[in-house]
Protein backbone atom coordinates (compact mmCIF):
# COMPACT_ATOMS: atom_id res chain seq x y z
CA UNK A 1 0.00 0.00 0.00
CA UNK A 2 2.06 3.13 -1.13
CA UNK A 3 -0.07 5.38 1.00
CA UNK A 4 0.93 3.89 3.84
CA UNK A 5 4.53 3.75 3.33
CA UNK A 6 4.49 7.28 2.25
CA UNK A 7 3.19 7.93 6.02
CA UNK A 8 6.17 5.47 7.53
CA UNK A 9 9.04 7.18 5.43
CA UNK A 10 7.26 10.89 6.49
CA UNK A 11 6.17 10.31 9.77
CA UNK A 12 8.02 7.47 10.76
CA UNK A 13 11.04 7.30 13.43
CA UNK A 14 13.70 4.51 13.46
CA UNK A 15 14.07 3.62 17.14
CA UNK A 16 16.96 1.52 16.09
CA UNK A 17 17.16 -1.52 13.83
CA UNK A 18 14.88 -3.48 15.42
CA UNK A 19 11.99 -0.89 16.40
CA UNK A 20 10.32 1.94 14.11
CA UNK A 21 7.22 4.24 15.98
CA UNK A 22 4.26 5.15 13.96
CA UNK A 23 2.75 7.10 16.96
CA UNK A 24 1.45 10.17 14.70
CA UNK A 25 -0.94 7.91 12.85
CA UNK A 26 -1.46 4.47 13.70
CA UNK A 27 -0.97 3.32 17.73
CA UNK A 28 -1.02 6.77 19.98
CA UNK A 29 -2.61 9.13 17.16
CA UNK A 30 -4.97 7.79 14.84
CA UNK A 31 -5.95 9.53 11.47
CA UNK A 32 -9.02 8.03 11.16
CA UNK A 33 -9.29 8.94 7.40
CA UNK A 34 -6.37 7.02 6.72
CA UNK A 35 -7.74 4.30 8.79
CA UNK A 36 -10.63 4.09 6.75
CA UNK A 37 -8.11 3.39 3.66
CA UNK A 38 -6.30 1.39 5.55
CA UNK A 39 -9.67 -0.70 6.13
CA UNK A 40 -10.75 -1.07 2.67
CA UNK A 41 -7.40 -2.09 1.90
CA UNK A 42 -7.82 -4.91 4.60
CA UNK A 43 -11.34 -5.43 2.32
CA UNK A 44 -9.78 -5.82 -1.05
CA UNK A 45 -7.15 -8.35 0.28
CA UNK A 46 -9.94 -10.90 2.38
CA UNK A 47 -12.46 -10.04 0.43
CA UNK A 48 -12.51 -14.01 -1.28
CA UNK A 49 -12.13 -15.35 1.96
CA UNK A 50 -15.64 -15.55 3.78
CA UNK A 51 -14.46 -13.27 6.62
CA UNK A 52 -17.60 -13.28 9.38
CA UNK A 53 -15.68 -11.52 12.39
CA UNK A 54 -12.71 -9.58 13.29
CA UNK A 55 -10.45 -10.19 15.98
CA UNK A 56 -7.77 -8.27 17.21
CA UNK A 57 -5.92 -7.32 20.61
CA UNK A 58 -6.40 -3.99 22.33
CA UNK A 59 -5.05 -1.38 21.85
CA UNK A 60 -3.09 -0.28 19.08
CA UNK A 61 -4.70 -3.13 16.80
CA UNK A 62 -8.78 -1.28 17.40
CA UNK A 63 -8.67 1.25 15.27
CA UNK A 64 -7.58 -0.42 11.70
CA UNK A 65 -10.00 -3.56 12.85
CA UNK A 66 -12.86 -1.05 13.17
CA UNK A 67 -12.30 0.47 9.99
CA UNK A 68 -12.02 -2.76 8.46
CA UNK A 69 -15.26 -3.99 10.06
CA UNK A 70 -16.77 -0.76 8.43
CA UNK A 71 -15.67 -1.87 4.64
CA UNK A 72 -16.32 -5.57 5.09
CA UNK A 73 -20.01 -4.96 7.37
CA UNK A 74 -18.47 -7.23 9.75
CA UNK A 75 -18.21 -6.96 13.86
CA UNK A 76 -15.26 -6.72 15.79
CA UNK A 77 -13.81 -8.12 19.13
CA UNK A 78 -10.70 -7.65 20.66
CA UNK A 79 -9.28 -9.11 23.05
CA UNK A 80 -8.32 -7.51 26.36
CA UNK A 81 -4.55 -7.56 28.23
CA UNK A 82 -6.49 -6.99 31.59
CA UNK A 83 -8.98 -8.61 33.66
CA UNK A 84 -12.47 -7.09 33.97
CA UNK A 85 -15.62 -7.50 36.23
CA UNK A 86 -17.85 -7.60 33.32
CA UNK A 87 -16.09 -10.16 31.48
CA UNK A 88 -15.72 -13.21 33.54
CA UNK A 89 -17.60 -16.35 31.86
CA UNK A 90 -16.80 -18.10 29.04
CA UNK A 91 -13.28 -16.66 28.23
CA UNK A 92 -10.59 -18.04 26.73
CA UNK A 93 -7.57 -16.98 27.12
CA UNK A 94 -3.49 -16.92 25.59
CA UNK A 95 -0.58 -16.10 26.89
CA UNK A 96 1.58 -13.91 24.94
CA UNK A 97 5.35 -11.54 24.66
CA UNK A 98 5.17 -7.93 23.58
CA UNK A 99 8.18 -7.48 21.72
CA UNK A 100 8.09 -3.83 22.00
CA UNK A 101 7.29 -3.67 25.95
CA UNK A 102 9.62 -7.15 26.80
CA UNK A 103 7.00 -8.46 28.81
CA UNK A 104 4.64 -10.89 28.54
CA UNK A 105 0.61 -10.51 29.24
CA UNK A 106 -2.25 -13.14 29.34
CA UNK A 107 -4.77 -11.84 26.65
CA UNK A 108 -8.84 -13.11 27.24
CA UNK A 109 -11.75 -12.70 24.93
CA UNK A 110 -15.30 -14.12 25.50
CA UNK A 111 -16.24 -17.05 23.67
CA UNK A 112 -19.89 -16.20 23.46
CA UNK A 113 -19.08 -13.62 20.18
CA UNK A 114 -17.58 -16.70 18.55
CA UNK A 115 -18.70 -20.22 17.19
CA UNK A 116 -17.63 -22.86 14.90
CA UNK A 117 -19.54 -21.21 11.94
CA UNK A 118 -17.00 -18.33 12.39
CA UNK A 119 -14.00 -17.16 9.89
CA UNK A 120 -12.28 -15.21 11.62
CA UNK A 121 -9.97 -12.33 10.17
CA UNK A 122 -7.28 -11.45 12.64
CA UNK A 123 -5.70 -7.96 12.50
CA UNK A 124 -2.99 -6.26 14.52
CA UNK A 125 -1.04 -3.13 13.61
CA UNK A 126 2.49 -4.89 13.79
CA UNK A 127 4.00 -7.91 12.92
CA UNK A 128 7.15 -9.31 14.65
CA UNK A 129 8.34 -12.17 16.23
CA UNK A 130 4.25 -13.03 15.57
CA UNK A 131 3.70 -13.60 19.32
CA UNK A 132 0.12 -11.83 19.69
CA UNK A 133 -0.67 -13.34 16.26
CA UNK A 134 -0.62 -17.28 17.85
CA UNK A 135 -2.12 -16.04 20.78
CA UNK A 136 -4.95 -14.40 18.96
CA UNK A 137 -5.02 -18.05 16.90
CA UNK A 138 -4.86 -19.77 19.87
CA UNK A 139 -8.00 -18.08 20.89
CA UNK A 140 -9.42 -18.45 17.83
CA UNK A 141 -9.41 -22.20 17.85
CA UNK A 142 -10.77 -22.25 21.50
CA UNK A 143 -13.97 -21.37 20.18
CA UNK A 144 -14.29 -23.39 17.38
CA UNK A 145 -14.06 -20.62 14.80
CA UNK A 146 -12.18 -21.08 12.27
CA UNK A 147 -9.11 -18.71 11.35
CA UNK A 148 -9.60 -17.25 7.66
CA UNK A 149 -6.26 -15.04 7.34
CA UNK A 150 -4.67 -12.55 9.24
CA UNK A 151 -4.14 -8.67 7.98
CA UNK A 152 -1.00 -6.43 9.51
CA UNK A 153 -0.98 -2.99 9.03
CA UNK A 154 2.68 -3.01 9.20
CA UNK A 155 5.11 -6.08 9.24
CA UNK A 156 8.65 -6.37 10.60
CA UNK A 157 9.86 -9.12 7.82
CA UNK A 158 13.75 -8.88 8.79
CA UNK A 159 11.98 -10.83 11.92
CA UNK A 160 10.33 -14.82 12.12
CA UNK A 161 6.63 -13.97 12.68
CA UNK A 162 5.56 -13.88 9.16
CA UNK A 163 7.65 -16.44 7.95
CA UNK A 164 6.15 -18.82 10.90
CA UNK A 165 2.54 -17.81 10.20
CA UNK A 166 2.61 -18.34 6.28
CA UNK A 167 4.65 -21.58 7.26
CA UNK A 168 1.77 -22.75 8.96
CA UNK A 169 -0.37 -22.52 5.75
CA UNK A 170 -2.47 -18.80 6.96
CA UNK A 171 -2.79 -16.40 4.81
CA UNK A 172 -1.05 -13.24 6.14
CA UNK A 173 -1.54 -9.85 3.77
CA UNK A 174 0.75 -7.03 5.26
CA UNK A 175 -0.29 -3.70 3.86
CA UNK A 176 3.81 -2.59 4.11
CA UNK A 177 6.73 -5.34 4.83
CA UNK A 178 9.69 -3.76 6.31
CA UNK A 179 12.95 -5.39 5.02
CA UNK A 180 15.22 -3.53 7.37
CA UNK A 181 15.50 -0.56 9.81
CA UNK A 182 19.27 -0.81 9.03
CA UNK A 183 21.33 2.88 9.71
CA UNK A 184 18.07 4.82 10.71
CA UNK A 185 16.45 4.14 7.76
CA UNK A 186 13.08 2.17 6.12
CA UNK A 187 13.60 -0.51 3.26
CA UNK A 188 10.35 -1.88 2.19
CA UNK A 189 10.62 -5.55 0.41
CA UNK A 190 9.49 -5.22 -3.58
CA UNK A 191 5.54 -5.49 -3.87
CA UNK A 192 5.41 -8.91 -5.60
CA UNK A 193 7.29 -10.27 -2.25
CA UNK A 194 4.49 -9.12 0.06
CA UNK A 195 1.81 -11.09 -1.12
CA UNK A 196 2.77 -15.08 -0.14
Amino acid sequence: MELLKKRIEEEGKVINDQVLKVDSFLNHQVDPLFMMEIGEAFRERFRQDGITKIVTLESSGIAPSVTAGLAMGVKVLFARKRKSLTLKEGLVSSKVYSFTKQEWSEISLSSEYLTSDDRVLIIDDFLANGQAAQGLIDMVKQTGATVGGIGIVIEKGFQTGGDTLREQGIKVESLARIQSLQDGRVTFFEEEEVHV
